[in-house]
């Protein structure tokens, strides 16, 4: 009796999953219905915009026809002008791509069933598992076809291995210091994909992955080698910014609402390396000054940038710029800004200098030296002056 009532609960609960998966199919196919009811839709607007034009360009080649047959020459020369314009409006309407698809014939739905069927596939009696010893888990396998880098973040994924029966309660990723240093815990919970921002620009990372359950700690996976870019891209960070900051061009340009100096941050952070970046000066009027350089993150955000001793930078006007920190203005150059002009920002840390150029050329000596630390480009302006941020480039 007991194996009957055992056997009969268990029915119910996959049912229960019938049930849900015949709920879920039957959404699916009402968003795929949808889909098809929309590209039907596009089509036939495009049919009736095209059937529409059609009936207009043979009301048009009639109407030429009946001109051509004018016997007055003066009549026709009248009206010939106009007529030509017309056809002439009427074909460049045509060629602008009025024939193109405005849909594709393909539906962009994937369906993802993997995780699921997995999970189908591992569906077992928890109480029957428990009976077996439970070990420690084995190695995890990292996925390299998965892992990746981007500017200076990484992206590492792993699995078990096939056919491994043993309980997994999470996982312990660890990554060295991208100098050949002792590895550290970066992440430990029951996903199997992290992401690792704030890395060093151009470096070399070693990273491993482990899973633990109650019996303890499994063995170490492979160790995987990342490689860090050597240029950055970034962008202006609206989170950081001076509220009077307004960027746009997906945080690229950046201006501002106040005739005070406001400053705005990159989303970028550098601690070793040689990175350069341009900006260039859209908009200049009543002779500003912008002030291009880099900054801690706790920089004063409502002066002009290098007033500071969280700042170091170049300000510029039409004629002449200066360098500045901690509101000491030094190495007057000749040479200004103006609309249409490019600013570039040279920060090399193997160095620990800062340099800058206008239009190509070194604008005075190397600004700073002896800078050391965690720094992010940043920048100062005001209403009279927009600027746009160009970074992945090389080293001059």
């Amino acid at each position: 009796e007991n194996g009957l009532d055992y056997e009969a609960c268990l029915v119910a609960q996959c049912d229960a999953l019938v049930d849900a998966l015949t709920r879920q199919k039957a959404k699916l196919l009402t968003k795929v219905t949808k889909e098809r009811e929309h590209k039907l839709k596009v089509v036939w607007d495009q049919i009736n915009h095209c059937t529409l034009k059609l009936r207009q360009s043979t009301g048009l080649m009639e109407y030429c026809l009946e001109v051509i047959k004018e016997n007055d020459p003066s009549g026709f020369l009248q009206i010939s002008d106009a007529l030509i314009k017309r056809v002439q409006v009427s074909q460049e309407q045509w060629v602008k791509g009025a024939l193109e698809p405005k849909v594709s014939a393909e539906f962009d739905l994937t369906l993802d069933s993997e995780p699921l069927l997995q999970s189908i596939h591992q569906l077992d009696f928890i109480q029957m598992k428990c009976r077996v010893p439970v070990t420690v888990p084995p190695v995890p396998l990292l996925q390299l076809e998965k892992c990746c880098t981007r500017n200076n973040s990484v992206t590492l994924a792993w699995r078990m291995p096939p056919l491994s029966h043993n309980p997994v309660e999470g996982y312990i990723l660890e990554l060295d210091d991208g100098d050949g240093g002792q590895f550290r815990e970066v992440y430990v919970g029951k996903e199997t994909l992290c992401t690792i921002d704030g890395l060093h620009f151009n470096s070399t990372y070693n990273a491993r992955v482990k899973a633990f359950n109650s019996s303890g700690v499994g063995p170490y996976s492979k160790t995987v080698i990342l490689q860090t870019s050597d240029v950055a891209w970034f962008t202006f960070d609206p989170s950081s910014a001076h509220r009077d900051i307004v960027l746009s061009n997906d945080n690229q340009t950046a201006t501002c609402n106040s005739y005070d100096d406001r400053v705005v941050l990159g989303t970028a952070a550098f601690s070793k390396g040689v990175h350069y970046w341009e900006l260039h000066v859209d908009r200049y009027d009543n002779h500003p000054d912008p002030a291009f350089g880099i900054a801690r993150i706790n920089v004063v955000k409502d002066m002009m940038l290098g007033k500071d001793d969280k700042a170091w930078a170049m300000y510029v006007d039409n004629n002449r710029s200066w360098f500045m920190h901690c509101n000491s203005h030094t190495n007057r150059t000749e040479g200004g800004v103006s609309k249409g002009a490019t600013v570039g920002v040279l920060l090399d840390l193997n160095k620990h200098s800062l340099t800058f150029y206008i239009n190509g050329q070194q604008q005075g000596p190397p600004a700073f030296e002896n800078v050391e630390g965690v720094f992010m480009p940043a920048l100062s302006l005001n209403r009279n002056v927009q600027v746009t941020l160009h970074t992945g480039l090389e080293v001059p």
